[in-house]
């Protein structure tokens, strides 16, 4: 059973039965016309998802509760405006509902009290009025067009628990106004009530406290990375791959939620002091153990420890022939979650024995390459990719490696790691592995996390907000599913939403990976979080040392939190850390799929900071700048011979007449298109996303060489001279 927690929309005809009694066809007409006009296109607009149209009613599932709101509130406004020709006992009016609550997911449908309340709010809201939740509220107050009227705790039919309950104001001229609720004057009897009601709640608490205490809880737990005894380091990749699998297997239990590879991966060699594993991670338990693998044994040790007493609730001894290690998997997962009270349903039962491949080979080439990918650096990644091709090749259905393989080729791709693989055949090699994935196992998650991300950056927006959505149902405990949700909701310009999806994945993965640390930063310095912005930003500097390309953005946070010495010295560090080539033209066109608004403040802090507009610090006399037609007249059907910078290393560039062009230096070799753009000259490669990279042209007035001109974009400064 699949829970998650999300906002829906209900919403009802009023006087349904009545008006199809009065005009059955005319009714429906006019209904279908909403629904085509206006209701479709709204929901379309905020990224809803219909659950279920009934013939008076729609259920509708957002990502963002604030999505839902503004639907709400557009389809209400406009329906204020239909059907003023129709006499008042044919006019269409809805009720909306609208709740952020949990749900639970069956097939294309969805349960449970989330739902219930949603449908109980729609039902007292007044015609053409919309009702919220006290948890909706919460998230949208401030964030929508709308005012809110609070109506104080109201008791709703086959609800347990009173609901905090608020109207919406629709009017334009009450946008951003929150209206308290009319206190009550009490009585004698009221306050009498009062103390009793009081006295019961207090004796409520205490049985509701003690059944919590001896009631069975959804368990946490963390699998520690287990100790290599074999002798030899050139195991540990054997020894990572039996906890990785652990936690697969355990995140495939629905009653129990695990803890990521990341965090747990930050204990290896490490003093493990159990108190600081249960504060630091949140969990109730935890499993450690180790492995020895000698001469085609392998023997595992394994004990599942309860972090608040530090009793051990359960160890066992695993002795088996190499060939049985998905055996030997199989039985520690049933065994801990045997411990741990849970009862496996069939499903999860199969999905656990179910092995990931039946070549060995193949699974070994897999860890290898897991354990590569895991380091983060170049040269282990351009190793990663080898390695996972040879799993690949050994068994073409090996879905595991094949989502292996997409995850770590769009981490090339998104950090533009042009020397492990060049934009485009990364991009490439990134989609098919990950269609080829969920062609063998359409239940993964990892796969639609890549293709969400990959698919904003295209700007194929509502492909990769279905993609983000079906990676968070397929994998409800897994932080790079909900990381994959924020970047899309992030670069959609859904801040709030992204920010959510942020603070969930934070539970599965408190330690998130430098990247995600990095979306994390970008989210809060977007919803002008400061100092949340920092924190994460400083996390992602601090978890990939030396890397500055997670430097610089401290930059910008540091300006608006008005350290100008701090982002300043961060600027300086990271053009320090990136040889010079970080610059304001390199943000502006990585982030090119950004909204312009959210690039615009981004590339505002940072200049503030003090990043400079071209790489290497250039700057050009523009005085001396050439004009289109000049440009096009100097470099078209011209072989262009000079230098670049830093090194001044020899470099030419042959611009064919329709614009064909090739550029060779001694750290690159590129075919490209080259076109002129007002009064820029502009390449087109495999490289930054496939966006056209312009920068301007300047005459030399002082050249100490032979060198004319100065051509400069987001990546290089090359001086040249045409060649006659």
């Amino acid at each position: 059973m699949e829970r998650r927690l999300t906002a829906i929309l209900s919403a009802d005809v009023v006087g349904y039965s009545l008006l199809m009694g009065e005009d059955e066809g005319g009714t429906l007409d006019r209904l279908k016309a909403c629904r085509r006009e206006l209701v479709d296109p709204a929901i379309k607009e905020f990224h809803g998802r219909i659950i279920k149209l009934m013939g008076d009613g729609t259920l509708v599932e957002f990502a963002s509760v604030v999505d839902a709101v503004r639907c709400a509130a557009v389809i209400q406004r406009e329906m204020a405006g239909r059907d003023q020709g129709v006499s008042e006992t044919k006019r269409i009016q809805f009720r909306v509902g609208v709740n952020l609550g949990d749900i639970i997911v069956e097939g294309d449908d969805i349960y449970g009290d989330g739902v219930n309340i949603a449908a109980r709010l729609q039902g007292i809201a007044p015609p053409g009025g919309i009702c919220i939740s006290g948890t909706a509220f919460d998230h949208a107050a401030h964030k929508a067009d709308v005012g809110f009227s609070a109506l104080g705790e109201q008791h709703l039919k086959n609800i347990a628990d009173p609901v905090r309950v608020y109207r919406v104001l629709l009017d334009p001229s009450e946008a951003g106004k929150i209206v308290a609720a009319p206190a009550r004057r009490a009585g004698r009897r009221a306050i009498v009530l009062a103390t009793l009601a009081a006295l019961l709640i207090a004796i409520t608490a205490i049985v509701v406290a003690w059944q919590w205490q001896f009631a069975p809880q959804r368990a946490t737990i963390a699998v520690l990375p287990f100790a290599n005894l074999s002798g030899d380091p050139r195991q540990d990749y054997f020894t990572d791959g039996i906890t990785d699998d652990l936690i697969t297997d355990l995140a495939k239990l629905s009653d129990l939620d695990v803890i990521s590879q990341n965090s747990v991966f930050a204990y290896k060699g490490k003093p493990r002091v159990l108190a600081d594993i249960k504060r630091d991670l949140g969990v109730q338990f935890v499993v450690e153990g180790s492995v020895r693998r000698t001469d085609g044994q392998i023997r595992v040790n394994a004990q599942l420890i309860d972090a608040a007493s530090g009793d051990n609730l359960w160890a066992n001894r695993f002795a088996r022939g190499g060939a049985d290690v998905f055996a030997v998997q199989d039985e520690m997962s049933r065994q801990i979650a045997e411990a741990l009270g849970l009862k496996l349903t069939p499903s999860e039962a199969e999905r656990i024995a179910r092995p990931p491949t039946a070549n060995l080979e193949a699974y070994d080439y897999y860890l290898r390459a897991e354990q590569a990918t895991r380091t983060g650096r170049r040269s282990r990644l351009l190793e990663a990719l080898a390695l996972f091709d040879k799993a690949q090749a050994l068994d073409p259905g090996f879905a595991a490696a094949f989502a292996a393989d997409a995850h770590a080729t769009a981490y090339v791709w998104r950090s533009a790691y042009d020397d492990v693989l060049q934009s485009a055949p990364a991009r490439k090699r990134a989609y098919d592995k990950a269609s080829r994935a969920l062609a063998l196992d359409p239940e993964l998650p990892s796969p639609y996390a890549v293709l969400a991300v990959m698919q904003v950056v295209d700007r194929r927006y509502e492909q990769a907000i279905i993609s983000a959505q079906k990676a968070v149902s397929l994998g409800s405990a897994d932080a790079e599913a909900y990381m994959a949700l924020a970047y899309v909701q992030l670069v959609s310009g859904k801040h709030d939403g992204a920010a959510a999806a942020v603070e969930t994945a934070l539970q599965h993965d408190p330690n998130l990976s430098a990247i995600d640390r990095y979306t994390a930063g970008l989210v809060f310095y977007l919803l002008r979080d400061y100092a949340k912005a920092i924190d994460n930003f400083e996390r992602a500097r601090d978890g990939s040392p030396g890397n500055g390309e997670f430097v610089t953005p401290l930059a910008m946070a540091y300006v608006r939190g008005g350290r100008l010495d701090d982002a300043r010295a961060a600027v300086a560090e990271g053009i320090r850390l990136q040889a010079g080539r970080d610059c304001l033209a390199g943000w502006r066109l990585s982030y090119a799929h950004f909204r312009k608004q959210d690039l615009a403040f981004i590339l505002d802090g940072l200049r503030e900071a003090g990043l400079p507009e071209w790489p290497f610090g250039f700057k050009g006399d523009e005085r001396n700048r050439l004009n289109g037609d000049e440009i096009a007249s100097t470099v078209i059907g011209k072989l262009l011979r000079g230098k670049t910078e830093p090194s001044g290393s020899q470099a030419l560039m042959q611009i064919g007449l329709d614009g064909s062009a090739a550029f060779r230096s001694s750290t690159q070799l590129m075919t490209e298109t080259v076109s002129i753009n007002g009064d820029m000259l502009c390449e087109q490669s495999e490289n930054a996303f496939g966006q056209a990279d312009c920068g301007p042209v300047y005459r030399r007035a002082n050249s100490d060489d032979e060198t004319i001109y100065a051509y400069v974009n987001s990546t290089k400064v090359f001086y040249f001279s045409p060649v006659k």
